[in-house]
């Protein structure tokens, strides 16, 4: 923890055994809050999503262990087990293949929704952000089909970038201008941006794929956009290096926090508007910067999709993705930092695979059910991510109740 944050951690308990604190903003006071319990909060609010999902399959009638171990061979973590050879080596290789795919998205959009929130601002958005951002990475990486690889893939994925940023840029202006509130805005902006691509790639739109009228869909990436596969078979949906952007988006979110006058101006703000804005800083600026750095995390996430594995956008898939969404959970989880992020990211991202039907044996749980027993877990985590902020700020709220009264009582000892 930075001593910025360490200082402003300090002054919220403080602040609050005073009755002040009134001066930070709520993300301020709920970030120093959750990281009092370091990484021990995340493992237990997990545990305890897992345990209570685990009742719920012993209510169904099956054994919760053997589900939950099917679920794991899903995923294909037993991979880096070094006793699983042969043919269950190569299945686990396969699967663990797709359980990193699913987990590319899943850590930039985290890190969309982290950012904000160390900025004091809590990015509702990042589903209309990566919406925007696959719209342009299809619509680029199906167009100049002359161009190089190397420079056809950095045009689609910096156009993604640009256009989650521009989208995100919107909320981050209205906030800095007019003071609308981001939650509100980016939530509009999420449906503007969803109906806009159903209207691009529905039937006769302007940007439906001309070789299949009947289709609402885009035209298909070109080979040259094309993510490189480097682990598994190419034709089989074999990872792809998507997940090293991933990564370094993750290691440029860090360097960007922690070691940039950027990244201090953002956490001063996050933390205290007023006094960042009385040490010379530029609230509505850092508002905006941070906003348009948010969806350029969240449009790259798109790219990747669109360029990994999906190569073309239904507007059924517009309609139906909840990838932005899940960014929120996986942030929370992470308590919106890098490592964190990532780590909350495999977490969710082995779920998905876990539980899809390509991968969860049918004879053991019914993947349909399996699938809503994620969705259970994921909003149970959640639950538990807020309980323990409000555990926490009881339990301080009690030590702030206890000082008040030894300190009225020390007055009334003093006047006699």
């Amino acid at each position: 923890m930075s001593t910025l944050e360490e200082q402003t951690q300090g002054d919220v308990l403080a602040g609050e055994e005073d009755g002040g604190s009134a001066s930070l903003t709520t993300p301020a006071r709920l970030g120093a809050y959750v990281r009092r319990g370091g990484v021990i909060v995340p493992i237990l609010t997990t545990l305890i999503a897992f345990i209570a999902g685990g009742l719920v399959v012993l209510v169904t009638g099956h054994d919760p262990f053997s589900t939950y171990k099917a679920i794991f061979d899903g995923t294909g973590l037993q991979w880096v087990f070094p006793w699983v050879t042969g043919s269950a080596r190569s299945t686990a290789a396969f699967n663990l293949q797709q359980t990193l795919i699913a987990t590319t998205p899943l850590i930039l959009v985290g890190l969309a929704v982290a950012f904000a929130f160390r900025a004091g601002l809590f990015n509702i958005g990042g589903q209309g952000q990566y919406t925007v951002g696959g719209i342009v990475s299809v619509w680029l990486g199906s167009s100049f089909a002359g161009l190089p690889p190397v420079l056809h893939i950095t045009v689609a994925v910096v156009g993604a970038a640009l256009a989650g940023a521009v989208w995100a840029g919107i909320a981050g202006a209205l906030k800095a201008s007019l003071g609308v509130n981001e939650v509100i805005s980016t939530i509009m902006l999420n449906w503007i941006a969803i109906w806009a691509g159903v209207y691009l790639f529905g039937l006769g739109g302007p940007l439906q794929d001309a070789h299949q009228p009947s289709v609402p869909t885009s035209s298909s990436v070109s080979a040259s956009a094309k993510l490189p596969v480097f682990w598994g078979n190419a034709q089989l949906q074999g990872l792809h290096i998507g997940l090293f952007i991933a990564l370094a988006a993750a290691v440029v979110f860090w360097v960007l926090l922690n070691r940039t006058r950027l990244g201090y101006e953002v956490r001063a703000v996050g933390l205290n508007p007023d006094a960042a804005s009385y040490a010379g800083m530029s609230v509505a600026r850092n508002y905006f910067r941070a906003m348009a750095i948010c969806g350029a995390f969240a449009g790259i996430a798109a790219a990747m999709d669109i360029l990994g594995w999906k190569f073309s956008l239904f507007t059924n898939d517009i309609q139906a993705s909840s990838v932005g969404f899940l960014g929120i959970a996986v942030a929370l989880l992470g308590r919106n930092t890098a490592i964190g992020t990532v780590l909350a990211a495999l977490l969710f991202g082995a779920l998905q695979t876990g539980t899809s039907d390509r991968f969860l044996d049918p004879s053991v749980f019914n993947p349909n059910l399996a699938s809503n027993l994620t969705w259970m877990i994921q909003g149970l985590i959640v639950l538990l991510v807020s309980t323990d902020v409000i555990a926490l700020k009881v339990l301080h709220s009690g030590r702030g109740v206890s000082l008040v009264f030894k300190r009225r009582a020390a007055r009334e000892e003093a006047g006699r």
